[in-house]
């Protein structure tokens, strides 16, 4: 297995960074939160889970082994991919989904895109003695960071963006993210403001 990659970010796209180790681009799948505080050009290490498929090599990145601890232990559900699992990280932190689990919260679980009521509850059941109790760090349910908006410009300021770009872009995609109702997927949202700020560009 690759525990971590550990290098210069060569490049970052919305949903994944290229990191250089020894003169290979290592593709890594990302968090917004966590591609928010990568650089190009800047040092970075980031813990790794290597998902093996018949037709595909998957690298996946996170903050600290923790974050990973927890992508890898959600996979243990029946119906977690490494996609969800991933989404459920880029939502809420390793503290807040143990919170969650250890109360039974199943609105926390549902602000997920791709988990219904029924998938919440399922997966409050499969994961109750799995994930640990909570080390107390943010609030049971508590987003990475406090809404879609900071998420979303901290995403676009780490791919290099400055801030008046990225308050620009936030503001373009308000009424597409107004509109989806309920917790935004913050993924799509930074594919649309890329392209208007592309098209801006």
């Amino acid at each position: 297995m690759i525990a971590f990659v550990s290098g210069t970010v060569a490049a970052l796209a919305p949903d994944a960074a290229v990191v250089e180790v020894g003169g290979v681009g290592m593709a890594v799948q990302c968090t917004p939160n966590t591609l928010s505080t990568l650089r190009v050009g800047q040092p970075a290490k980031l813990a790794t889970s290597l998902v093996v498929r018949e037709d595909s090599l998957t690298l996946y990145g996170f903050a600290d082994d923790d974050e990973r601890q927890v992508f890898v232990l959600l996979q243990t559900a029946s119906g977690v991919g490494p996609r969800l699992a991933q989404a459920m990280l880029a939502v809420h932190s390793p503290d807040a989904l143990r919170g969650a689990v250890a109360t039974g919260d199943e609105k926390a679980l549902t602000a997920v895109p791709g988990i219904g009521r029924k998938g919440a509850q399922k997966l409050l059941l499969e994961l109750k003695d799995r994930l640990g109790e909570p080390t107390g760090a943010p609030a049971v349910g508590a987003p990475v960071t406090s809404g879609w908006r900071d998420q979303l410009h901290a995403a676009l300021i780490g791919l290099g963006y400055a801030t008046r770009e990225a308050d620009e872009a936030v503001a373009a995609v308000t009424p597409q993210a107004e509109a989806a109702g309920g917790t935004p997927q913050v993924g799509q949202l930074l594919k649309a403001a890329l392209q208007t700020l592309n098209r801006a560009r």
